[in-house]
């Protein structure tokens, strides 16, 4: 959606004096008003304009939750959780004004089943806070989107990361959810049981939902196993298609890579201005393998001859912690390596996937797209499951360079969609995809619009987000 086109949607002024009011009694001190703390709490790192709430409400526990949403929906006024704001695609935006319900004083871990290789935590709860309390379980949670986001985030936009290839998404590995819905009560998705066949989906429903359907109180979580053996490196190659035609190969032919990521020659050189890397300036493919001692040896020789069949050079593996620790990091920063290259232009994150076998056209289309229209765009990829994104550089003060950015994301995802891909693999939709959302499913939007009106009557779960604000 062009950025002229998100625009704030009607307030309910009437609602939002009482709700105010009300608020400040039930909450007292955890409640705030105070415009730096609404302005914290909206647009955070992608380029959609902010649209700050009216207040922010620190949750602390269920029966907030509960208070929140019965006095939201007495007054017919919005709430949009908040969990570490690293949403790309203006989720966390009160599009209506309304109310931000913080949850990261809502972050302690239930439970750990050690036995069952799961564990129940507060939505607030962040991965890297997660991991770090389940370092001595020999357990680990393996999704990582990069951002250090919280739990209830990463299921509500269904994040997933460099580890989806071997490990899935947040779809993958939520077992069930506790939600608070429209009425103001809690309710359960799902027991602990690995399958189930008990009625609809319940679980999936709500991930993915960007908070328009209920509010997140408690996630429980599938955990893995920490691998005995890690091994990590990088490999160059003459273009974007041989690497991209490497990791095409690497998946076809069963190797079970953890991790590999994609990335352009002008997304290295950013990595290494940014991060201290000395890395050859050439296309790239930063990989990663968990196992045993053995099949971590099988896996490294395995990939690296796909490597050097697809043209690589400079192929480096290693199972040292720092070293690998130091190519990650690199990895994990690249939206702020691009923001390093023009400061005071604002960066457009936005992805798009593909099925595999159409990874490497897609990519090269993409970068030489980028070349032919003058735009700067370095591109990177969780590339084993034809996921890909583009930073693009904008100077978003020219409203020519703007229009430039918004024609490139349309045919950045028309070529998605002429591929059988779709218009984000894990950012989400939010403000920002919904007109390409509706290319992409039709009918099945308005199925959708059916759901969030019988579950949300009175449109208080972050409105504006999915769906178009004039079409509920």
């Amino acid at each position: 959606m062009g950025i002229s086109k998100i625009k704030p949607g009607i307030r309910n002024e009437t609602g939002i004096a009482a709700a105010t009011s009300a608020y400040a009694e039930a909450f007292g001190p955890r409640f705030s008003t105070a415009q730096a703390y609404r302005n914290q709490h909206c647009h955070t790192t992608t380029w959609v304009p902010p649209q700050p709430p009216d207040g922010v409400i620190f949750i602390q526990g269920v029966e907030d939750v509960k208070t929140a949403v019965r006095i939201a929906s007495d007054h017919r006024v919005p709430l949009v959780p908040f969990g570490a704001g690293s949403s790309l695609e203006g989720q966390v935006n009160a599009a209506c004004g309304g109310f931000s319900l913080d949850f990261s004083r809502m972050n302690r871990v239930l439970s750990v089943n050690t036995e069952d290789l799961d564990c129940t935590v507060e939505p607030g709860l962040t991965r890297e806070e997660l991991n770090t309390h389940l370092r001595d379980t020999g357990l680990f949670f393996p999704i990582d989107p990069g951002a250090n986001a919280s739990i209830g985030g990463m299921t509500s936009t269904r994040a997933s990361g460099t580890n989806a290839v071997r490990y899935g998404t947040m779809k993958d590995n939520v077992l069930a959810l506790t939600v608070v819905t429209a009425n103001g009560e809690e309710i359960r998705t799902a027991r602990r049981a690995r399958k189930s066949s008990a009625g609809y989906d319940l679980t999936r429903l709500f991930v993915g939902a960007e908070g328009t359907l209920g509010v997140i109180t408690s996630v429980t979580l599938r955990l893995q196993g920490i691998p005995e053996e890690i091994a990590g490196g990088y490999c160059t190659f003459p273009s974007l298609k041989h690497a991209s035609e490497a990791v095409i190969m690497t998946i076809q032919l069963g190797i079970p890579v953890a991790r590999i990521e994609l990335m352009n020659a002008p997304q290295v050189a950013a990595c290494n201005a940014y991060s201290g890397l000395s890395l050859p300036v050439q296309p790239s493919l930063f990989v990663e393998f968990h196992g045993s001692p053995a099949s971590v040896a099988l896996q490294v020789e395995a990939f690296g001859e796909v490597a050097r069949d697809n043209g690589a050079t400079g192929y480096v593996a290693t199972s040292n912690a720092e070293e690998r620790a130091k190519i990650w990091k690199a990895r994990h920063n690249v939206f702020w390596s691009v923001k390093a290259l023009a400061p005071g232009k604002a960066v457009l994150a936005t992805d798009v996937c593909v099925p595999i076998s159409r990874l490497a056209d897609c990519v090269t289309e993409t970068e030489a797209d980028l070349d032919a229209h003058g735009l700067e765009g370095p591109i990177v990829g969780h590339a084993g499951d034809g996921n890909f994104h583009v930073s693009l550089i904008v100077d978003d003060k020219d409203p020519s360079e703007i229009a430039r950015a918004e024609a490139f994301i349309e045919r950045l995802n028309a070529r998605a969609l002429a591929m059988d891909g779709t218009c984000t693999g894990e950012h989400g939709i939010g403000q920002g995809k919904q007109e390409f959302l509706e290319a992409e499913l039709g009918g099945g939007v308005e199925l959708m619009r059916q759901i969030k009106t019988a579950l949300d009557p009175l449109n208080i779960f972050n409105p504006g987000k999915i769906f178009a604000l004039d079409r509920g």
